[in-house]
């Protein structure tokens, strides 16, 4: 099936495109909302600023798509292959991205809000600025990817694995990251006022500047993570690893360090 086909079916009310081939259609612009693409090959298709509100592209390939400013509200992509797909500035409130591929996408400047990430695959992918605020990435692998200035309020991080991440800048307030995984993550100058980092790991990861004032850091591995200048103000340590950790410059007042295992190997008794 050609664009021109796929076109001219649509225009007359046809919405069933189930495993249709579309390897490298041009629908720039297309009105293809609410139609059925489960299963349907749309690798290095060009969908820039496509309407595609309320379509079902569940299982549907899409390796290479030109996705660019597309409009995705309220869109299934449940286990989706977007590897490498360009998605700048595309709007996906609302979607549905469960167990989604999109390693090495590029999504900057996307709107992810209250999207479903859970298990989604995003490694690698470049997601600078994009507004993740409320979305579900929980069990979502985000290794080396690049969240700068990413907006993460209220989102759910629980058990992601973030390893080696970039998270500068980062407005994560209010988000959940129990039992993340941050190692060698970069969250440098990020805001993590109230997040709850109980049983996470942040061993080696960079918190310089960070505000996590009010956050939940219970068990938390910080082992030989860089916490100069950052702010633990009224933070729960306890329990937590510090060892070989940077403090220099930290305002640790009114923080709760009991039982935590400092920088020099002791324990912190009060």
């Amino acid at each position: 099936m050609d664009a021109g086909e796929l076109l001219k079916r649509y225009a007359a009310g046809d919405r069933d495109f189930q495993k249709a081939n579309l390897v490298g259609a041009d629908l720039s612009g297309a009105n293809l909302s609410k139609a059925n693409f489960t299963e349907a090959d749309l690798s290095e298709a060009n969908l820039v600023d496509a309407d595609l509100r309320g379509t079902d592209l569940s299982r549907s390939t899409l390796i290479g798509a030109n996705l660019r400013g597309a409009s995705l509200r309220n869109t299934k992509l449940v286990k989706a292959n977007l590897y490498e797909a360009n998605l700048s500035g595309a709007i996906l409130g609302g979607a549905d991205l469960t167990q989604v591929n999109l390693r090495e996408a590029v999504l900057k400047g996307a709107d992810l809000s209250d999207t479903n990430l859970s298990d989604a695959n995003l490694n690698g992918a470049f997601l600078t600025e994009t507004n993740l605020m409320e979305a579900d990435l929980s069990r979502a692998s985000l290794r080396l990817a690049n969240l700068g200035r990413v907006n993460l309020k209220q989102a759910n991080l629980m058990e992601a694995n973030l390893e080696g991440a970039n998270l500068t800048s980062v407005n994560g307030d209010g988000a959940l990251l129990q039992g993340a995984n941050l190692s060698r993550a970069n969250l440098g100058g990020a805001l993590l006022r109230g997040v709850n980092l109980s049983d996470a790991n942040l061993g080696s990861a960079k918190l310089s500047e960070a505000n996590l004032a009010g956050a939940n850091l219970h068990a938390v591995n910080l082992y030989r993570a860089k916490l100069s200048w950052s702010n633990l103000s009224g933070t729960d340590l306890t329990e937590a690893v510090l060892l070989g950790a940077n403090l220099g410059r930290a305002n640790l007042q009114g923080a709760n360090l009991t039982g935590a295992t400092m920088p020099d190997g002791k324990i912190y008794e009060g």
